[in-house]
């Protein structure tokens, strides 16, 4: 049966400027095309959208990752809405791979804003109905929604990179730091591991020394996972501290490729022997390099775009054992 047998309205899906290869790969595993609009910067930075097809009454998903230019996407994203409400659709999905501002989800300071529950009330505000994205940076962000939001986790698909390429064995999955021993735990979940964890206590500085490792990694292959590599100083110190504690092949594991500043030259300067990350941001080619791993969030996003649509469960798509066999 046609995807769209199932619901009588039709579905409209955009792509913005943010991760057009990506769009295209969610749009072909949605069964549809993408529709079109016009994306215009005016030389002063103003944008300007037009959708150059009729949306009335259809329902509508908007893709666009808030990542690098952050702000230019960010706006992009909360144009194309007005326009889309404007034009009278019915409903309104946006589908945030990267949701940036997502670190800001606290006053750790006094005085300082929330920017993450700024972005989410303001994507309300605009007339979203319902927001489907990628590893939060913390999972409690989905509470900054009054709207229905779809998380969805990457860790099976980085998980299936292990398997498929025959590294299960003696592997112990790491935790950058303490704050993110959860995200680490899945992973173990997924692989059947051990976890190990670096204990870097002071937040603006790390440590080469291998005493800092909690947990056993002599003579073991470890990958350091995480949600976002930034500027990829915090990882590829922890990978120097994985070598002196005596690991053998050391991997990063990660949903988000932001790689700013310095980000390549420290992770090819490391002991890093494969850095594992998704298509979720665009990576430029200037920032590219040979220990690389990309892996497609691009069928993930789109079943989980057919499943709203044809109003099925969303959930089965977060069950590793699903994954793959999993009707679309």
């Amino acid at each position: 049966m046609a995807i769209e047998e199932q619901n009588k309205r039709p579905l409209k899906l955009f792509a913005l400027s943010s991760n057009r290869p990506l769009a295209e790969k969610i749009a072909a595993s949605a069964g549809v095309e993408l529709s079109q609009a016009s994306v215009k910067h005016f030389s002063d930075g103003e944008i300007a959208i037009t959708i150059t097809e009729s949306i009335r009454g259809a329902e509508v998903y908007i893709i666009q990752s808030v990542s690098d230019p952050v702000n230019t996407n960010l706006m992009e994203l909360l144009i194309m809405v007005d326009a889309a409400r404007r034009a009278s659709a019915h409903a309104i999905t946006v589908v945030i791979p990267y949701y940036g501002y997502s670190r800001a989800d606290r006053k750790a300071r006094s005085r300082e804003p929330i920017t993450a529950k700024l972005i989410a009330s303001l994507l309300e505000d605009d007339g979203v109905t319902r927001v489907v994205t990628l590893d939060l940076h913390a999972a409690q962000l989905q509470g900054f929604f009054d709207i229905p939001m779809d998380h969805l986790e990457a860790a099976p698909l980085l998980a299936g990179y292990f398997i498929d390429h025959n590294l299960a064995d003696n592997l112990v999955v790491v935790s950058p730091d303490h704050a993110g021993v959860s995200r680490a735990r899945r992973m173990a979940e997924l692989l059947k591991t051990p976890i190990a964890i670096i204990d870097n206590r002071t937040p603006d500085e790390s440590t080469t020394s291998g005493d800092a490792v909690i947990g056993s990694v002599k003579g073991m292959n470890a990958i350091l996972v995480d949600d976002i590599i930034d500027t990829a100083e915090r990882i590829s110190i922890s990978a120097q501290t994985l070598k002196n504690a005596g690991a053998n092949d050391i991997y990063a594991a990660a949903t988000h490729p932001v790689f700013s500043q310095n980000a390549v030259k420290h992770m090819v300067d490391s002991p890093l022997k494969k850095v594992i990350v998704t298509d979720s941001i665009q990576i430029p080619e200037e920032k590219q390099f040979d220990k690389i791993e990309l892996i497609s969030v691009g069928d993930l996003m789109g079943r989980a775009i057919r499943r709203i649509y044809s109003k099925r469960s969303v959930g089965k798509l977060f069950r590793k054992e699903e994954q793959e066999n999993i009707e679309k």
